[in-house]
């Protein structure tokens, strides 16, 4: 994970669901560029927090047991509204089938009462190591670092 876009997961039912936030802060590089004079979160972002989102929600319903998740498919993704500096997008998502390489969610976001942006997300899941025994080990540095970051972003 290059950039975490969950800043604090709020609620979690490992199997179920998850509720997250994002606060915006202009001190995020990208919004200089994004727009000059109306700086709002790139879309985009928004549902990659809502990815990350549903990626700890996985990891949590798994025990961790796979280093990677990726997006696999977005549909009916639903951009409703802007999300400028100084707001809290917040995030739930609820699990819809979970198998051995895939699990599948719907996921939303909001900022206090007003939709922002929706999808029904599907994340791959797997292991390096499963394709390349020489990666096992990236594996075992992935889950621990991310096992370190749940520490630090999950409910009290």
């Amino acid at each position: 994970m290059k950039f975490c876009l969950v800043d604090r997961i709020t609620e979690l039912v490992p199997g179920q669901s998850i509720s997250t936030i994002k606060n915006v802060s202009l001190a995020e590089e990208y919004l200089q560029d994004h727009f000059p004079g109306f700086s709002v979160l790139p879309g985009v972002l928004m549902v990659e927090a809502m990815v990350q989102s549903c990626a700890w929600l996985s990891r949590a319903t798994d025990d961790f047991r796979f280093s990677t998740l990726l997006l696999k498919q977005a549909r009916a993704v639903k951009f409703n509204n802007f999300l400028k500096p100084g707001q809290t997008l917040s995030m739930t998502a609820t699990l819809k089938s979970n198998d051995e390489s895939t699990v599948s969610f719907i996921a939303s976001g909001s900022v206090g009462d007003i939709s922002a942006v929706s999808a029904r997300l599907t994340l791959s899941k797997e292991n390096l190591g499963d394709r390349r025994p020489d990666l096992s080990q990236a594996d075992e540095r992935i889950r621990d670092y991310v096992k370190d970051l749940f520490e630090q972003i999950r409910p009290n």
